[in-house]
């Protein structure tokens, strides 16, 4: 027997409301990343070529950061049901290895047929913006049949 899943509607959501997520971005989050996807670009994975570089260090994945922005707008806010139409990702400045990021979402608009724009910004611990975006999504409460 399967526990009834509770979904929000787009009744459930304003405008200026937010949600923010923490995340360490760590060595063992960026292979993982780069064995997923098959990216092994030096950049990202050999700490000596990583230093001959401008960066000086190994930097994250940008695909990375896009993933966080995914996996808040479907587990916390808007939530369960909510599904991409597009994305927009501005990237700023480098996510380098040990970095922690917190992401915070923004409803910005909401339009018609369940549809919310969300404004995307990510800063690492030091309080500099690494990316930003807007996020055009379907809110939950459509996917359901009734």
């Amino acid at each position: 027997m399967s526990a009834a899943v509770k979904t929000t509607s787009a009744a459930d959501f304003v405008v200026g409301q937010t949600c923010t997520y923490e995340q360490l971005v760590d060595d063992k989050l960026v292979r993982g990343y780069a064995d997923l996807t098959g990216d092994h670009n030096k950049i990202h994975v050999d700490d000596a070529f990583a230093k001959r570089t401008k960066f000086g260090q190994r930097i994250a994945h940008g695909g990375i950061m896009f993933g966080m922005i995914s996996k808040v707008l479907g587990g916390q806010m808007p939530g369960l049901g909510t599904v991409f139409l597009n994305q927009l990702v501005n990237f700023h400045a480098p996510v380098f290895i040990n970095d922690t990021v917190t992401l915070e979402l923004t409803i910005t608009a909401l339009l018609p047929k369940h549809v919310a724009r969300i404004g995307c910004v990510m800063k690492k611990q030091t309080g500099e913006v690494v990316v930003d975006g807007v996020s055009t999504v379907k809110l939950p409460g459509w996917l359901m049949k009734t």
